[in-house]
């Protein structure tokens, strides 16, 4: 799973979620890119649970796009 962490102008506020199974950062990225160079004035996002959240692109002040689950090491084996 992909965790997803969204900057939004003038609120001191994050939006966090984890994308659908399967989903990948690329294919995340890809489909940002394409609605806001599309001129769309929002970009709608499902969550894992199937929200859908939409931001408009305006207001977009960061898009933090964390590590997969398999990425993830704890413990003492973590490099």
């Amino acid at each position: 799973m992909v965790d997803i962490r969204i900057g939004i102008s003038d609120s001191p506020r994050e939006i966090d979620l984890e994308l659908p199974e399967g989903t990948t950062q690329e294919q995340f990225i890809e489909s940002l890119e394409a609605s806001i160079s599309s001129g769309s004035s929002i970009v709608w996002i499902q969550d894992k649970k199937g929200h859908r959240l939409g931001v408009f692109v305006s207001k977009l002040a960061y898009v933090e796009v964390g590590a997969t689950k398999e990425d993830r090491r704890v413990g003492f084996g973590a490099p």
